[in-house]
């Protein structure tokens, strides 16, 4: 598979010129079954990383996966239904189930067995905790995670390599405007001028607007909710100053945005965990775990931008991304 190495140059070269420092979408519901890298995904396949069909797999009752509504939700989808697919699951799929709110009702209904949810996004949107309380180290917020899933009868897989964190981020002109700001506390006494953009759900999110609010002290002028697949066009538009924009987007670079540092650390680690109802995982036994844990050694920051840019950008299938990730990193034959 040939990857965009120029992708990545491009993107170098672009933080280095900036000074940038970086530290829910549509509707298909996607019923059906389950992409490298920037620069080097896994290795070359090695046998051991092939996942071999369990036929005691297939007597487990039907596993039905779920996503949020947005592209690296789609394809996290994919990959994990694929993968158990291939280990001798049966599995379903019910992606695009909306935000991070329906999805976790689902997954507590039992509507979904399964979704991949984001550490910090969960921490403070179903359990209340304060962004600025979220331990920043991946092991330790996971930690938490897990005895808050626990109380409610959930299991937090081990998370994903890659962090996918909430990024503020300006257009290259919007940027040169506001006089070059490297840092979120460099543009926050410009707040109350700005008009700052997200998903609808953001505006009440302690990881997002009211987080950053609150951390830099000031308020934004404006705020301007739209659907997650226009984060980025509001800022080439021109119709927003600041769009809360993804890490592993491959939009910031080929288009040009900057992305101010969060020099106060008041963002949580978004590392990514597939949550699972406990009655599923005591019946899938241990090539449940196993399975996902194998396909998320490859999931770095620099592979998950290019997944998602194949979808993004280059308009391919999230389920042809998912399939194309397992193969070539061995994890598929």
């Amino acid at each position: 598979m040939k990857f965009r190495r120029i992708l990545s140059l491009m993107m170098f070269a672009l933080v280095a010129l900036v000074f940038a420092a970086c530290g829910d979408e549509e509707s298909t519901d996607t019923t059906s079954t389950a992409a490298p890298a920037a620069s080097t995904p896994a290795e070359a396949p090695a046998d051991d990383k092939l996942i071999k069909s369990n036929p005691e797999n297939g007597s487990v009752p039907q596993i039905t996966i779920g996503s949020k509504n947005f592209t690296e939700q789609f394809i996290l989808g994919e990959i994990y239904a694929q993968s158990l697919e291939a280990a001798g699951y049966k599995i379903k799929k019910q992606l695009n189930l909306g935000s991070e709110q329906i999805a976790f009702k689902a997954l507590k209904t039992g509507d979904v067995d399964a979704y991949p949810e984001y550490v910090g996004t969960a921490l403070t949107s179903f359990f209340d905790v304060k962004s600025a309380e979220v331990p920043k180290e991946t092991d330790e917020a996971y930690s938490l995670l897990q005895e808050k899933f626990a109380e409610e009868n959930l299991d937090a897989a081990p998370v994903t390599p890659f962090t996918d964190t909430n990024a503020f981020a300006m257009s290259t002109p919007g940027w040169e405007k506001a006089g070059k700001p490297k840092t979120l506390s460099d543009l926050a006494p410009m707040f109350g001028e700005l008009t700052l953009s997200g998903s609808p759900e953001c505006r009440s999110r302690e990881d997002c607007k009211l987080g950053v609010e609150e951390a830099y002290g000031e308020k934004f002028g404006k705020y301007l909710p739209v659907a997650l697949d226009k984060r980025h066009e509001v800022l080439t538009s021109g119709d927003a100053d600041v769009s809360v924009v993804f890490g592993t987007d491959g939009q910031i670079a080929t288009e040009n945005l900057v992305v101010l540092e969060d020099d106060k650390k008041f963002l949580p680690p978004y590392n990514v965990s597939l949550v699972t109802r406990e009655k599923t995982l005591e019946a899938a036994g241990e090539d449940y775990l196993a399975t996902i844990t194998k396909v998320q050694e490859g999931l770095t920051d620099e592979v998950m931008q290019e997944l998602n840019s194949r979808v993004d950008l280059d308009k391919e299938d999230p389920a042809d991304v998912a399939a194309t990730y397992l193969k070539e990193s061995g994890y598929t034959e």
